[in-house]
């Protein structure tokens, strides 16, 4: 049996790392201190997001799923597969967005791109994981967890 992975990738990476650029050609064009700094400031910020949300990766490990954003990794999950009740592929609403979100009622999200997720509901609450493989994704879960699938 082969080791689920799957990684989903985002032109937020790109979009942060034009960005950051465009904040260093901003040091070129002053000599005011106040906005060099600032300029310098960003452009660190806005590398570090793109190296946070160019991907989003979703690795098997024994018993559990992990699910990371990268490739500097931080932010992410493990969903353990005996605790998984139910997998189904849905949609995020807009109210969701994208990155980290925990909303009463809703439980964690977990989205890089797209609307598509699947929905996980744990034995702990429910988690969605924002994916452009979504039924890949559920079937992976049923096999491994034995879960239903709606």
């Amino acid at each position: 049996m082969s080791r689920y992975q799957h990684t989903q990738t985002s032109p937020l990476g790109v979009a942060f790392a034009v960005a950051a650029g465009g904040c260093l050609a901003g040091l070129a064009v002053t000599d005011d201190r106040v906005i060099r700094t600032l300029c310098l400031a960003m452009a660190v910020i806005a590398a570090l997001f793109a190296a946070m949300f160019s991907r989003l990766s979703f690795t098997e490990t024994d018993g559990a799923l992990r699910v990371r954003f990268g490739p500097l990794p931080w932010g992410g999950t493990s969903v353990r597969y005996d605790r998984v009740r139910r997998a189904r592929r849905t949609r995020t609403s807009l109210f969701d967005g994208l990155g980290i979100h925990w909303f009463p009622g809703r439980g964690w999200t977990f989205n890089l791109w797209g609307r598509d997720c699947v929905e996980v509901a744990t034995d702990r609450g429910v988690v969605r994981l924002g994916t452009d493989a979504p039924d890949d994704l559920v079937a992976h879960l049923q096999q491994r967890s034995g879960c239903a699938i709606d």
